[in-house]
């Protein structure tokens, strides 16, 4: 069989992952070299997987080892070495999020474009088959003109998950807190399904944490069509929860974790208002079950199967689930409430990118070094093996 030769950047908990699924787990792919910046990570991992290692990405990429590159480093670093892969000539699968500032990702997609290079974002979260029945219901019409959304996206993260790194939830080194790190799935889930707002009027706020960024977030939305809607995010509950609400004129969507339900109504809602004599009259909601899509039988799931269709659309031009571009509309929400909660003002999207890149500037200009650190390096154990 025909692989695909990949090369990882970036060797923490995910990057080790992820050079484990390129060797051992996904049959359309081969792990042929592995980077890191620090010297012994670069050479244990080379050891660990058995392949060369090295510590500058461009000595990677001239090596004619690749045809593609995961980068798995810190988020700073997800724009400028996809760039230097696409000119290149490799095809590049970036980990979430796309990367810190919208000016960075139009960036990316420029120079994949130069390049006529795959490019793909890591949200494995659309490869769920609850996720692929939601949004054919939405593609199918089923909910007809969405009216309101919700997206909740509660975590819980220890102090001691901050301090295993220098780069974690500071200005500098990550470029964010819960908005960047744990929320983007999810806000990537809200807006495949829902549509991406044109106006955010968000706020931000450190409740728990001794972080700079931020551990808990919230706005309110609105959308072209003048439909609202409500986001939260935090790494301050337990049990965490992930929910989301699509509602339309015609039904509704509620995704629960791997619950999902719909409903559909026997008249659409703005019709039925004029049309309805009674002053109590209802409109009857019919519990639907929507088709899941079956997956053959030992299929790859999760990281895995967002690695093979990747690969696959190198190998055999397959549509992407997960194109990088859409990425940037998750980073358009996250800077847009960032954006909106430091200035006091509600943001439109598109973001300006030159109000979001000075802002990014003050933040990153008052960043300090964490007084307390306690490096750690472990894979998170709710990857999908």
């Amino acid at each position: 069989m025909q692989t695909v030769r990949f090369g990882v950047v970036g060797l923490g908990g995910m990057g080790l992952g992820h050079c484990r699924f390129l060797s051992e787990v996904v049959p359309e792919t081969t792990l042929t070299a592995v980077c890191d910046t620090h010297p012994d990570r670069a050479q244990q991992a080379g050891e660990q997987f058995g392949v060369p290692h090295f510590t500058d990405p461009d000595a990677m990429f001239q090596s004619g080892l690749l045809d593609a590159v995961l980068i798995a480093t810190p988020h700073y670093g997800h724009a400028p070495v996809a760039i230097r892969a696409f000119e290149h000539g490799l095809h590049v699968l970036v980990e979430k999020p796309l990367c810190v500032a919208v000016s960075e990702g139009d960036q990316m997609i420029a120079a994949a474009r130069r390049a006529g290079a795959k490019f793909a974002i890591g949200y494995q979260h659309r490869f769920r088959p609850e996720v692929q029945a939601a949004r054919r219901v939405i593609e199918q019409g089923i909910l007809g003109e969405v009216r309101r959304t919700l997206l909740i996206t509660a975590w819980y993260r220890t102090q001691a998950y901050y301090d295993s790194g220098g780069w974690r939830a500071t200005w500098a080194g990550e470029g964010g807190g819960v908005l960047i790190n744990q929320a983007p799935h999810f806000i990537d889930l809200w807006t495949w399904l829902g549509g991406l707002p044109c106006r955010v009027w968000g706020q931000t706020r450190t409740v728990l944490h001794e972080i700079e960024t931020e551990d808990e977030a919230f706005a309110l939305v609105e959308y072209p069509n003048g439909a609202h809607g409500y986001l939260y995010a935090t790494t301050n509950e337990e049990p965490g929860e992930n929910l989301i609400e699509i509602c339309g004129d015609r039904g509704k969507l509620r995704l629960e974790g791997s619950d999902l339900q719909v409903w559909q109504l026997k008249h659409p809602i703005r019709a039925f208002t004029y049309e309805a004599e009674g002053m109590w009259d209802g409109i009857p909601a019919e519990r639907i079950e929507p088709p899941f899509p079956k997956s053959p039988e030992g299929a790859l799931e999760g990281q895995p199967a967002l690695i093979q269709n990747f690969a696959r659309a190198i190998l055999y031009d397959e549509p992407l689930v997960a194109p990088g571009e859409e990425g940037l509309h998750t980073v358009e929400v996250i800077n847009a409430l960032i954006l909106s909660s430091k200035r006091g003002q509600p943001v439109s999207i598109p973001v300006d990118r030159a109000a979001y890149d000075a802002l990014l500037a003050e933040l990153k200009a008052q960043s300090r070094p964490k007084t307390r650190l306690r490096e750690q390096r472990i894979t998170d154990p709710n990857l999908i093996q």
